[in-house]
């Protein structure tokens, strides 16, 4: 196989039959049903990121996740923080 020739999709092949599939839709999904289960999801995702952990003691400490927090606008012992 030559360097020109080489495909990614050559090397993943024998594993495709594994891998799960997702069918095509029975008819085209409009728009605006897509933009409502996006903002559906989105809010979901925001609350999650505010609603604090019963017993969660917030302390003064380093906090290794304090980028990540800033990044998905998420506060220190939340449910976004346990992963829920």
């Amino acid at each position: 196989m030559s360097a020109g020739n080489f495909r990614f999709l050559n090397l993943i092949k024998p594993v495709m039959c594994i891998l799960p599939e997702v069918q095509q839709p029975d008819r085209k999904i409009p728009f605006k049903e897509k933009l409502l289960w996006t903002s559906i999801s989105l809010f979901v995702f925001l609350v999650c990121c505010q609603i604090p952990l019963y017993g969660i003691v917030t302390s003064k400490s380093s906090d290794p996740f304090y980028w990540m927090r800033v990044i998905l606008a998420s506060n220190r012992g939340t449910l976004m923080e346990l992963g829920i």
